[in-house]
This record gives structure tokens, sequence and C-alpha cells, in this order.
């Protein structure tokens, strides 16, 4: 139980750490040189926009905007915000899993959209409720499930032009360009022509920049790195307690395999006996683990930090806990291996 809630605080971290970036239906990515993460805004002029669109085998360059601004709702709570902001129109960098509102309405001025989990950290009420973006005028005419940042700031998203007064951006500045390639053409060949048109930027594919944005947080960050030895830890607590406890039942049971041994079973008779009870105590144990799992996995489903388990993660659990047991079976093997069955006479 303790591996599956750490490893699925590290899966789920890692998701969120990329989620915008695999949402965003684009070829490729210019971003600022030198950029860690989709979170680490840099000013781009919209010129290079521009240079884009003049690149051969590129179908259209769509720009995007984030950055931080503070939420204050009507009860005068200020709330720190990550906002997003795309035009409408092209395919853009939108907000998805809406279950109330649309994109569309965001046409409407002041429209923004926000997440229902962060409801009661923003003291919103939903559906067409009052607030201001740095001092001015936004209304929630749209709503998401399942957006969620790993920093727990709340995602508003918003029209490119409006997402830039709230952040108080000149509109020649955006800060990364979705690009989209005409159909038939390599992604190499634009990539390449991209990077040599354009100057101060990076011309990275969606999959290279949802790397370099897991690879800063989970491992250039502390947040990240304590998820992650925090499931390094989990590990090693659960074979050394698993490791124990077989221990201590092969030990609980040493007479009768020396009856075994006396009665002249095989060592290979005995070592089978011994793996099979760890395979059983790591099937009872998974299913124990996996259930447990699951709970908290729907308990912590609306929350900003969920407790993830995927199928793969699943299967990868069920992996470890029998490669736990059937390593901590080996030092209770090597014990009965040494045994000498005269020990029934002594005792």
């Amino acid at each position: 139980m303790l591996v599956t809630v750490q490893l699925g605080l590290f899966v789920s971290f890692s998701q969120m750490v990329a989620t915008a970036i695999e949402h965003a239906p684009a070829d490729l990515w210019i971003v600022p040189q030198g950029t860690r993460c989709f979170e680490d805004p840099a000013p781009l002029d919209d010129s290079e926009r521009f240079r884009a669109l003049a690149v051969k085998g590129v179908a259209d360059a769509v720009a995007v905007v984030v950055g931080f601004a503070e939420w204050q709702s009507p009860g005068g709570k200020k709330t720190g915000i990550f906002m997003i902001g795309s035009p409408l129109e092209p395919a853009g960098l939108h907000a998805w899993n809406l279950v109330a509102g649309s994109v569309r309405e965001l046409a409407i001025p002041g429209a923004v959209a926000i997440d229902q989990t962060y409801f009661g950290e923003l003291k919103s009420k939903g559906m067409l409720d009052i607030a201001e973006i740095n001092g001015k005028r936004a209304q929630v005419r749209a709503v998401t499930k399942g957006i969620r940042s790993f920093t727990t700031m709340p995602i508003v998203f918003a029209p490119l032009n409006r997402a830039q007064s709230y952040m108080g951006m000149t509109p020649n500045k955006i800060t990364y360009v979705l690009v989209h390639l005409v159909p038939g053409a390599t992604l190499s060949d634009v990539r390449s022509r991209l990077q040599q048109a354009l100057s101060n930027v990076e011309v990275l594919t969606p999959g290279e920049f949802a790397s370099r944005s897991r690879s800063f947080w989970l491992f250039g960050t502390g947040a990240g790195a304590g998820l992650f030895f925090g499931a390094l830890l989990g590990l090693i607590v659960g074979t050394v307690i698993v490791g124990q406890t077989l221990y201590s039942n092969t030990m609980d049971n040493l007479y009768e395999f020396a009856v075994l041994r006396a009665m002249g079973s095989s060592g290979a008779y005995i070592h089978t006996v011994i793996i099979i009870q760890a395979l059983i105590s790591a099937v009872i144990g998974f299913l124990i683990a996996a259930a447990v799992g699951l709970a908290i996995m729907a308990a912590t489903a609306n929350t900003a930090l969920p407790v993830l388990m995927t199928p793969g993660l699943t299967a990868i659990l069920f992996l470890i806990t029998v490669t736990m047991c059937v390593l901590s079976a080996i030092s209770a093997i090597l014990k009965v291996t040494r045994m000498d069955p005269a020990m029934l006479f002594a005792r």
C-alpha cells in the first residue's frame, strides 16, 4: 500500500507537469531559447510567429501566452492563478474536458474558463460567477473538469488578447507558437527550416517539450525529487517488511522443513515450496494494496494532487510486489539450505 500510494503520487505529478503540452494540437512548438518548462514564461516577439508562417511547410502558427496573475473573488479574497491564453478560432491551446459552457462562449467580453477543482480556492460558484483578475472584470463562462496544476495554482483560460491584458503584456509579446504543418510536409525538414529562419528560439516536438518539462520539475526541483525519493523509500521499506515477514514465517516452520529434508526431499523441492509461499503472499498483498489504492484514487480524484493508478502502473506494481516477495524469500531459502536434518534429534 505504501508503494502504491507513493508511486501513484509520482505518476500523477509527472502527468500534470505536461498535461497542457499534450493537449495542445501542435506538430511543433516554438519556445524562447533556454525555456526549461511550460510554466517558465519568457517573452517572445510576435514577429517570430509571422516569420514562421513564411517558412515552407508551415500551414499555421498560433500564438500562446502563459503567465501568472491574481484572482480576486467578490468577497475580496486574492488567489494566485496561472493563465493560458490562445486565439479561439485556430487550433490553439484551448480549455478541454468542459462540463459547462463552451470555448465559443469565451468570445464574450470578460469571459474565462476555470476548473471545478478550484471552486473552493477561488471562492467561485461556477458558471456566470463574477471576479477580477489583476483589477479587471472576469466572468466564468466555461467550466472544466480535471485540469490541474502540479503547483496547486488554479489554471484559468482566456482568449489571447484578454489574457495579455490580464497579465499586463503588450499585444506584440507572446510566449509560445504552436506550429501546424501542411499535409505531407516532413517534420524534420520543416523543423530545420524554422530553426534557421528564427533567432533566439528553439523548435521542439511536443514529446521533447513534455520530456524537458518533466525532467525539470521531477529532477531539477525539490518537489519532484521529494516524490521520487518518497517512492524509492517506499519500495525499500516494503522490501524490508516483506523480507522480515517471509523469513519469520519460514523460521516458524523450520522443523517442518527439517522433517522434509530428513525424509529425503530435495533442496529444489523445498525451495519451490518457499517460492510458492512468497508468490501467494505477493498476490494477496497486491490485491489488498490495489483495492486500497483504487479507493484512495477515488477519494482524491477531485483534489489538487490526486493519486493516479493507470493500467500500466498497476501492472508495474504487481511485478514489483512479486519481485519483492521472491527476493525476500531468498534469505529464508539460504537458511533452510544450510539446515542440518540432525537438528530434529536435538529437539
